[in-house]
């Protein structure tokens, strides 16, 4: 096997990330000088527009083009991280465009929530002193000029079938389609029927315009594609001046040709419409309407994530029926989940370019993503001490040890271990907290009766209280029910850790622990998978049915002090127990400390 080719960055220098098919493709673009002559006006147009302006300062030009009905997913977090990785390692452009076509499903809510996830994840549309900030609905007239034109040439028709009489008559797999008794009608006649579709005089429904190509290709969305419909709707940037808006696979190859858009990246499920995407540039560049050389499509395989959900409807059905507290609830796929959750740009930036790209369809287990994370934090997240089911442990000889059961003493522990500090690097300073006659452990380091091979609490054994003394267990208290309320120990005095005789006792294990006397309350939310099936909706299954009833557990917890400094969205490990944020949301809100576990210090749901 070779080794795979370097590819080349923004200013010319190799780069070690791995080639794909889609580095290759703009690589022999680039050498071949396919774009190398396109001028760019400095702003979507025509031809006539893009000719009077400057040779492309970028070398690509791509775009992440959402439609703005929704919250995005991981699986856009995917394609952002590609279309914006690509055109900043070639020195291109990458156009953010709102794809909104469809008034009755779009919402501003949503553009906000995109171009603030796209800045979160580490990108931006501003190139060459000039935004590139785009959305389809500035480009209707155009486009209605293109519809226009498809007529006057010919190539398209007003087609006043019922829907389900198109239906019938496109034909299926087996059988070709039937050409509409309305194929032949005259230009004029086409053109007069779609101005009346344009000026209203036509209710929803009663006609659509389609282009004239061939009823009988066995490519069926060549079967003469709808490109225009009649919708009284208003829309959130044009109002009610339109009341026909474009379909989407007419409305996004011109999108695109307008863009002066090179490398126009898509997933699989578009590689069917590849050949009309070909056939609509083609004619509009016969016709002189887009600039030349003109886009080309390229497809890659979709991003299919185990144990989760991402079709817009069934996240909306999740947040709908209250499955969830709403899109940003951290067990979504969402990026805003996702990022209240607690995971980093650089973590799912790692994902994307772990995962690779490809042209075939494939699973990827939700643990790789979780490994990124934790590759990405492992140097970065403060460490803390955190008890998430606490239970008192007294030291019953601390004031014949330090003359006064009220008496508290410092301790110190590094905020990051010393392997985590870049050699030049200036620690952070150390935490600081306080031990006392009362301290707060986790109920499952006691055992009364122990079992083979325990090393913890329990009496007659000797532990060290992490960052503190050495104790040696003498048993515990119980209520009624037989439950245990108190652990009993005494302290060995002059064992503290960093002092001349820590290591004086030598003890069995070393457990974590918060003082009672600076330990402050804490509200922890334990995240898990929200789904207990890796493909929850494969095969026409409900997805519903695999919701994972342990999904979110709540704990009252006490932490140490840093911790409860922490400011919101900060990333901390909980000394073993994982990595814990604190909620961006509801952390400080009225002096709450909430944490959200973001993953485990290892994959849980390993096999």
């Amino acid at each position: 096997m070779t080794s795979p080719t370097p590819a080349e960055t923004g200013d010319g220098t190799p780069s070690s990330k791995p080639s794909n098919f889609l580095r290759q493709i703009i690589e022999r673009d680039l050498a071949q000088g396919t774009y190398a002559q396109r001028r760019w006006a400095g702003s979507p147009g025509d031809a006539q527009h893009q000719q009077a302006g400057q040779p492309d300062p970028a070398r690509i030009r791509t775009r992440f083009p959402p439609e703005p009905n929704g919250y995005l997913h991981v699986g856009h977090a995917k394609s952002i991280c590609l279309n914006f990785g690509l055109a900043r390692d070639y020195g291109g452009v990458c156009h953010l465009r709102f794809d909104d076509t469809n008034p009755e499903k779009e919402e501003l809510e949503y553009v906000e929530s995109i171009k603030d996830a796209v800045q979160w994840l580490g990108f931006g549309w501003d190139a060459h002193g000039t935004s590139h900030l785009y959305q389809a609905s500035d480009y209707f007239d155009v486009m209605y000029r293109a519809a226009e034109y498809l007529v006057e040439a010919g190539l398209a028709y007003v087609d006043e079938q019922t829907p389900e009489q198109m239906r019938a008559n496109r034909g299926d797999f087996s059988r070709p389609g039937v050409d509409s008794p309305f194929r032949s009608r005259s230009v004029d006649e086409n053109l007069q029927r779609l101005r009346a579709m344009r000026d209203g005089q036509l209710p929803d429904g009663a006609a659509v315009l389609r282009a004239k190509i061939d009823m009988a290709s066995p490519n069926i969305n060549l079967r003469d594609p709808a490109l225009y419909r009649i919708k009284h709707a208003e829309h959130h940037n044009t109002g009610s001046k339109w009341c026909i808006y474009p379909m989407y696979t007419f409305a996004h190859p011109i999108e695109d040709a307008l863009e002066n858009i090179t490398h126009s990246i898509c997933t699989l499920e578009f590689e069917d419409q590849r050949p009309f995407y070909d056939w609509l540039l083609d004619r509009l560049r016969e016709g002189g309407l887009i600039n030349t050389p003109q886009p080309r499509q390229h497809e890659f395989a979709r991003l299919n994530l185990t144990y989760v959900v991402t079709s817009k409807r069934k996240l909306k059905q999740l947040v709908d029926e209250k499955h969830v507290s709403g899109w940003d609830d951290p067990r979504m796929p969402t990026i805003v989940g996702l990022r209240r959750r607690g995971y980093t740009p650089e973590a799912i930036q790692l994902f994307a370019e772990r995962i690779g790209v490809t042209k075939s369809d494939s699973w990827i287990d939700y643990s790789t993503l979780d490994g990124c994370l934790r590759e990405d934090l492992e140097n970065k997240a403060h460490r803390g001490m955190a008890v998430l089911d606490p239970v008192k442990l007294v030291l019953t000889n601390w004031a014949e040890a330090f003359g006064t059961d009220g008496y508290t003493e410092p301790c110190t522990q590094p905020a990051l271990p010393h392997s985590a500090i870049a050699e030049g690097q200036t620690p952070p300073p150390d935490r600081v907290f306080q031990i006392g006659k009362e301290v707060w452990i986790e109920r499952e380091d006691f055992e009364e009766v122990p079992p083979k091979g325990y090393k913890r609490l329990f009496p007659g054994n000797v532990v060290r209280l992490k960052g503190g003394y050495v104790i040696e267990c003498t048993g515990c208290a119980k209520d009624a029910a037989g439950n245990v309320t108190e652990v009993h120990a005494k302290v060995i005095p002059g064992t503290k850790s960093g002092t001349p005789g820590a290591d004086s006792v030598k003890a069995k294990a070393a457990i974590t622990w918060v003082g009672v006397a600076d330990g402050v309350s804490a509200e922890v939310r334990l995240y898990d998978r929200l789904f207990t099936d890796p493909q929850p909706d494969a095969g026409g299954k409900n997805f519903l049915d695999a919701l994972n009833p342990d999904s979110l557990k709540v704990v009252t917890a006490y932490v140490e002090p840093s911790l409860a400094a922490a400011k919101p969205d900060q990333k901390f490990q909980f000394e073993r127990h994982g990595y814990f944020v604190a909620d961006r949301v509801d952390h400080g809100v009225e002096g709450k400390v909430v944490f959200n576990r973001v993953t485990g210090l290892k994959d849980s749901w390993a096999r």
